[in-house]
């Protein structure tokens, strides 16, 4: 999401160079994030690094592209065969290895969204299709609307998921683990607050997002108390916040977004993190299975229903 946004070329290819170096096999990208921007980036990487086959490559599909062109956005046919074409190009690929739709939209019928991607799959410029912020009732319906018409079902959903924000626990995981869906969590680190770059009573760090002025003390007494843990363990917050996302049941990968080679070298360290079941205790007493930190919505209030881009 930072690639054309905070990152431009030279330290994107830099990135994807690395994140190969070190095993990684999966990037993801939207053609919302700096309206094609992002994907242009990508698609140039991986190009200059002769990757595209090294890497499962994933985009999206349902954010506003043109302010002027009301057809320029959202779930429809129309805007899908369109907007794949668009990614393809910028990709500079002939084929989206995970095509997803970005959030749910109420006001398209599903099945008219399922078979436009169920063509794109069966045309050869897809290989697989998933959603993004869906409920666990809207991959259900998909699931039930791809059996009935014989359509290519999702495979994958893509929620926010992290140390303060629970809530896919209840019923989106146990849905997803019964159906077969692989959970690929989007903001790991809690938009940079699970980083250990905030301090009570300190001012707000340069180039960060949240001011700690607005954190509530629940939040604070959580943060603190991840301290102590990752401090006893001796590692870092941002490596202990991913290890414990990519450790929960159902996950498949989660998704970070490092805007640095350095910031990617930190995220990594995850992969050197054992999540012990003291921790996952220590944890749940922190913030309960299921539940969130006040204030800790992440974009919607009941993963997608009422979702809005």
């Amino acid at each position: 999401m930072t690639f054309g946004w905070k990152t431009e070329q030279d330290e994107a290819t830099k990135i994807v160079a690395e994140f190969l170096e070190r095993g990684g096999n999966f990037i993801d990208t939207a053609n919302i994030y700096g309206r094609g921007k992002s994907e242009t980036i990508t698609g140039i990487a991986l190009r200059e690094l002769g990757a595209r086959d090294k890497v499962v490559l994933a985009t999206k599909v349902h954010g506003r592209m043109d302010d002027t062109d009301p057809n320029a956005w959202g779930n429809t046919r129309f805007n899908i065969i369109k907007a794949a074409e668009d990614s393809l190009r910028r990709l500079q690929t002939d084929h989206i290895d995970l095509y997803q739709i970005h959030r749910p939209q109420p006001g398209v019928a599903i099945d008219e969204t399922l078979r436009a991607l169920d063509d794109l799959v069966r045309s050869g410029k897809v290989r697989y299709i998933g959603a993004s912020t869906y409920a666990a009732w809207q991959i259900v319906e998909s699931l039930w609307a791809s059996k009935e018409l014989g359509l290519n079902r999702f495979v994958t959903e893509q929620p926010p998921y992290n140390i303060f924000d629970r809530r896919i626990e209840r019923e989106l995981i146990p849905a997803a683990k019964t159906y077969g869906i692989g959970i690929l969590p989007w903001s790991p680190l809690a938009g940079g607050k699970l980083t250990g770059k905030y301090r009570r009573g300190q001012s707000k760090p340069e180039n960060s997002r949240e001011d700690p002025e607005m954190f509530s003390e629940e939040t604070w007494n959580v943060l603190e108390g991840l301290e102590q843990i990752v401090n006893e363990k001796g590692t870092t917050l941002t490596a202990f916040a991913n290890a414990w996302v990519a450790a929960q049941p159902g996950v498949t990968s989660p998704i970070i977004g490092p805007n640095s080679l350095a910031q990617l070298i930190e995220n990594l360290e995850a992969s050197n993190v054992t999540i012990t079941e003291d921790d996952t205790k220590r944890v749940d007493e922190l913030v309960p299975p299921g539940t969130n930190v006040k204030g800790q919505n992440y974009y919607q209030a009941d993963f997608g229903a009422t979702a809005r881009w």
